[in-house]
């Protein structure tokens, strides 16, 4: 399904979507299922990119990162239909899934702690899961953010991820946003396994 992001770059020059998975809107802003917006306007911010653009579905700003062009993307399509946006830019973009870097939320790491892996499945995350089913692909490289455990397991999971953080998580968060960035650097790279060595945790 995923043969028609095979080309590396399209005429434009961007060469890599770093795409932050979010809710639009002020009300979701600091809640933990925007940890994906969150490290995006840091980079945005290393970057000198102002990501308001309104094109395929979401929010973009083109910027340079280690001498690509890049595109950062806060899909506007609510978080379970992040595939809608993530897709559409791959397609005009002709951007194969490889050089699609998804930053997302995490519950079962502690606020704070971060894991990039290269590939793999959506682990039960919604906005990966739709992106993961309409392309067709789980080769998509992650970076993901831990925004805590559930209280208790009754506790109701949308409820949990569309809570604020505390002053002191979001400090956490807003230093893990930095780490991504630092790691993106090498992911444009592919240099995976450094990036893992050095950030994950």
């Amino acid at each position: 399904m995923f043969n028609r992001f095979k080309k590396s770059f399209a005429p434009s020059g961007i060469e890599y979507l770093i795409v932050g998975l979010g809710n639009p809107g002020d009300r979701y802003a600091n809640t933990r299922h925007n940890a994906g917006f969150i490290a995006i306007d840091a980079l945005a911010k290393e970057l000198g990119v102002q990501v308001k653009r309104i094109k395929y579905k979401s929010l973009c700003g083109e910027g340079e990162l280690e001498g690509r062009r890049v595109l950062l993307m806060k899909p506007s399509t609510y978080m379970n239909l992040s595939g809608q946006a993530v897709c559409e830019a791959m397609q005009f973009y002709k951007i194969p899934p490889e050089k699609t870097i998804i930053l997302f939320d995490d519950i079962s790491l502690d606020v704070g702690k971060m894991r990039i892996r290269q590939k793999g499945s959506d682990g039960g995350h919604n906005g990966m899961k739709n992106i993961i089913y309409l392309s067709g692909s789980d080769q998509f490289p992650r970076i993901k953010i831990g925004v805590g455990h559930k209280p208790h397991p009754d506790y109701n999971l949308a409820d949990w991820v569309l809570s604020a953080f505390s002053k002191e998580e979001r400090e956490k968060i807003d230093d893990t946003a930095l780490r991504a960035c630092k790691a993106l650097h090498l992911m444009v790279q592919e240099n995976y396994q450094l990036a893992m060595s050095k950030y994950n945790g």
